[in-house]
């Protein structure tokens, strides 16, 4: 039985949220991550290759996080507790999970990484595959049809309002207060009827 690493990957991809969070995409250098977790440089290499694969693999990790507190939310049996849960989610996580909120509501895909690593094309072209699946079949049950319309509004009431509502607080580096899961509450129950 080998021993176990002593920089796991978890570490070192929470140590370049970190930075990301406070600094942005660039702050998140090799140097940087494995200086602000007391690791060599190699350890990083080891186990990412490279700048590129470090920052995608923080970016898959983090929205998968998301995703699971959201869609386990949305999965409630009563469809009207269901869309409320997993619109507060967000401001949820948000608050339990500063630094991953900020990496993914402040900074895009595309300004992480300057090659998307083609190892990663798989899981990429798949990430939000669940999401959508899940907000067409909430928004069938809750219509009997996942139409244009439909969809839309209950995309808008889902995901749209509740990322409007913890995004400025999240760009000022502060938590969503608490009376936003309220305001959300609120916005979801009137859109979706």
């Amino acid at each position: 039985m080998g021993r176990p690493a002593r920089f796991p990957a978890d570490l070192i991809l929470d140590g370049a949220a970190r930075l990301l969070a406070e600094g942005g995409p660039g702050a998140a250098t090799t140097t940087a991550v494995a200086a602000a977790i007391g690791a060599p440089s190699g350890s990083l290499y080891h186990r990412f290759g490279s700048r590129d694969l470090l920052l995608a693999r923080l970016w898959v990790r983090t929205v998968g996080r998301f995703q699971a507190v959201f869609l386990a939310a949305l999965a409630h049996p009563d469809l009207d507790r269901a869309a409320v849960d997993a619109a507060v989610a967000v401001p949820v996580w948000c608050r339990a999970h500063p630094d991953e909120a900020r990496v993914l509501l402040l900074h895009r895909r595309a300004e992480l990484v300057g090659r998307w690593p083609a190892e990663l094309d798989g899981e990429l072209a798949t990430l939000n595959d669940a999401v959508a699946a899940a907000l067409a079949e909430h928004t069938r049950r809750r219509y009997g049809t996942a139409g244009g319309a439909e969809l839309a509004r209950a995309t808008f009431a889902l995901v749209d309002v509740p990322h409007a509502a913890v995004r400025r607080h999240v760009a000022a580096g502060v938590a969503p207060p608490a009376e936003v899961d309220a305001l959300v509450r609120e916005t979801v129950a009137a859109l979706l009827g």
